[in-house]
C-alpha cells in the first residue's frame, strides 16, 4: 500500500460535549469539494470517534446555563436547519437513533422537543427517549417534518414553509419565542 495515494478532503468537523460543556468526542462529515452540499465521495463519509454515547453536538443553551427547552434530533444536518428556522432554539445532535434514544437528559430540562427522522430508527428513537423524558417529568413533544427529515424540507420547501409547519407544532409561547416573524 505504500504506493496508494492520498486524498484530501474538506470537512464538517462538530465536538461532542456531555452535559457539563466537556468535549467527550468528535464527529466529523467529509464533504465533496466539486458540492460542498454533498458528502464526499469515499466509503463512510461520517465518522465519529471518543466516547459519544449519551452526548452530543450541542448548539446554544450550553453549560453552565443549560435552558429548559431543548430540541434534540439524530443529526447535524437536521438540527443545523431547524437552527436555520428557529436560529435561538437550543438543540443537540444526538448522531444516530441509538444515541438519540440515550441522549442523557438535563436535570434543568422541562420541555423536550424531538426532531424525528421518518423511518423506523427514528420513530424508535423517539419512543425510547420519550419515555425516559416522561419518566423524569420533562414534557416531550414530536417535530415531524413534512418529508424524510428537516434537512429534506428545508432544501426543497423552504425556510418559509418548515417555519409554517412547525408553528403547529411547538407549545405557542415558544412559537412567539422561538420563531423570528
Amino acid at each position: 500500500m505504500a504506493d496508494a495515494r492520498t486524498r484530501a478532503f474538506p470537512a464538517l468537523i462538530a465536538k461532542v460535549t456531555n452535559g457539563d460543556g466537556h468535549i467527550t468526542g468528535v464527529h466529523r462529515t467529509w464533504l465533496d469539494p466539486a458540492d460542498p452540499r454533498r458528502k464526499a465521495p469515499v466509503p463512510s463519509p461520517r465518522r465519529a470517534m471518543g466516547d459519544l454515547f449519551g452526548f452530543g453536538v450541542r448548539f446554544g443553551g450550553e453549560p453552565p446555563s443549560p435552558a429548559p427547552v431543548l430540541v434534540a434530533g439524530e443529526g447535524l444536518e437536521t438540527i443545523l436547519s431547524l437552527r436555520m428556522v428557529m436560529p435561538t432554539l437550543p438543540a443537540v445532535a444526538a448522531l444516530s437513533a441509538n444515541h438519540l434514544a440515550a441522549f442523557r437528559l438535563p436535570a434543568t430540562l422541562g420541555r423536550l422537543y424531538v426532531a424525528v427522522d421518518c423511518d423506523g430508527a427514528g420513530r424508535g428513537g423517539l419512543a425510547r427517549l420519550s419515555e425516559r423524558a416522561r419518566q423524569a417529568g420533562i414534557e416531550v413533544l414530536a417535530l415531524n417534518p413534512c418529508l424524510g427529515d428537516f434537512n429534506e424540507d428545508l432544501r426543497r420547501l423552504g425556510q418559509h414553509e418548515v417555519a409554517k409547519h412547525l408553528g403547529g407544532q411547538l407549545v405557542p409561547s415558544d412559537v412567539a419565542r422561538l420563531l423570528p416573524g
